[in-house]
């Protein structure tokens, strides 16, 4: 079983159906369901929020590409598993989302380092590849939802939501099977279908971004509580990591 396989189906199974689970267009308040003296979400605390977490991050991937060849890969596991409940934690209960956010990106950091260690062992130069693409897709996607190049419909969400779902299923049984010696070769194969499968992937990572933006936006108007600002916070790094890794897989495949 691959950490990097891992990994990736933990971003998809926690990226935006968590988020929209918490967060129902068709429950939206007609009014505000806070009073305008407390908390709320608001832009500036979700980008407060954000840059804290993806810093807190990007300082522990350092420390876990140092610390790969010292450190067994099966804690790099239980890193995963732990940062997968966390975000299950924070998704069912949203007010807990100020308390694991921080957990959360520490381990997601150790992980991604750990991770991006190994690509840059094999294919030298490949991690700053990445997150250049990372960024420039992050800014452009951002870009286009501000201007409403591309606009989230009620049926663009469901289905994204329902083909990362589909995705994130593949993936748990690409993982099941491996424990019998039985490979997907989609998943790594570095053939044209290989390649197509990640690039059809990273698509898919790039408008869960746009759903990301979106949930933001709602929650903003409808003046969601403070802590959701967390939520949104995690769930842009759950997304961006993701993103993340299909880049270097996606690479490492065109590469071969």
């Amino acid at each position: 079983m691959s950490l990097v396989e891992l990994c990736a189906c933990h971003h998809m199974v926690m990226s935006n159906p968590v988020l929209t689970r918490s967060f129902d267009e068709k429950k939206l308040p007609q009014q505000p369901i806070v009073e305008p003296t407390s908390g709320v979400m608001t832009t500036e605390s979700v980008g407060r929020h954000a840059a804290l977490l993806f810093g807190i991050t990007a300082v522990f991937a350092i420390g876990g590409w140092v610390v790969l060849e010292t450190v067994p890969r099966q804690l790099l596991l239980i890193g995963i598993l732990v940062g997968f409940g966390l975000v299950l934690l924070a998704s069912f209960k949203p007010n807990l989302a100020p308390y694991v956010a921080v957990p959360y990106a520490v381990i997601e950091g150790v992980v991604v380092g750990a991770i991006s260690r190994m690509f840059e062992t094999a294919y030298s130069g490949i991690v700053v590849q990445a997150l250049l693409a990372t960024l420039i897709t992050f800014a452009v996607m951002l870009a286009l939802y501000i201007t409403r190049t591309i606009r989230v419909t009620q049926r663009m969400r469901s289905v994204i939501i329902g083909a990362t779902a589909a995705i994130a299923l593949f993936y748990l049984v690409t993982i099941g099977l491996s424990f019998f010696n039985i490979e997907m070769p989609l998943v790594w194969d570095s053939g044209p279908l290989g390649i197509l499968f990640s690039v059809a992937v990273c698509a898919l990572a790039v408008f869960n971004l746009m759903l990301d933006f979106d949930f933001i936006e709602r929650g903003i108007k409808a003046r969601m509580p403070s802590h959701m600002s967390w939520l949104a916070a995690m769930g842009l790094l759950v997304t961006v990591v993701w993103l993340y890794l299909e880049i270097l897989r996606l690479l490492a495949k065109v590469r071969d």
